[in-house]
């Protein structure tokens, strides 16, 4: 989202920043919120926080800037967001074939959301809290302290 405050552009740059020191040498890579996902089964175009593609870039037929096959994607939480973050674009998103994980970034206090994809169709949440914590994203092999995610915010309402 264009305009964002200076606590989710701080975030959002901690995770591109720190998922590329880790994912240096695999084969997958982090993209901030400039780049486009299309969703194939919908048509809908969007702009997640930050993404990852492992792999060969899948392009969008018609939008050759879309990219098709995000493995996770990233959304940090706001007020006037989240609802459509937790709904309607996660039932967008699991649309998605490629997807494994869904990963949702308060921005008030250290605590984060994954949600894995399973074999049966379901999802798999869990949530990791504190700065002490630290995310992992088992499909990818990647750990992330949180300490590294919220380094400098100020957390809490804004």
């Amino acid at each position: 989202m264009a305009g964002s405050s200076p606590r989710h552009n701080s975030i959002g740059v901690h995770l591109v920043a720190s998922l590329r020191n880790r994912l240096r040498g695999s084969p997958c890579r982090p993209f901030n919120s400039d780049q486009r996902i299309r969703i194939l089964a919908s048509g809908l175009g969007t702009y997640p926080d930050v993404s990852i593609i492992c792999g060969e870039l899948e392009m969008d037929a018609q939008d050759v800037d879309a990219i098709v096959n995000p493995r996770v994607i990233f959304e940090l939480l706001s007020k006037s967001t989240e609802g459509y973050d937790r709904g309607k674009k996660f039932d967008f998103f699991r649309q998605i074939e490629s997807l494994d994980e869904y990963v949702l970034v308060s921005q008030e206090d250290s605590q984060v959301e994954c949600f894995t994809g399973q074999s049966d169709g379901n999802g798999l949440l869990s949530i990791t809290k504190g700065l002490d914590s630290t995310l992992r994203l088992a499909l990818i092999s990647v750990e992330l302290p949180l300490l590294e995610i919220y380094e400098d915010i100020v957390l809490g309402a804004e």
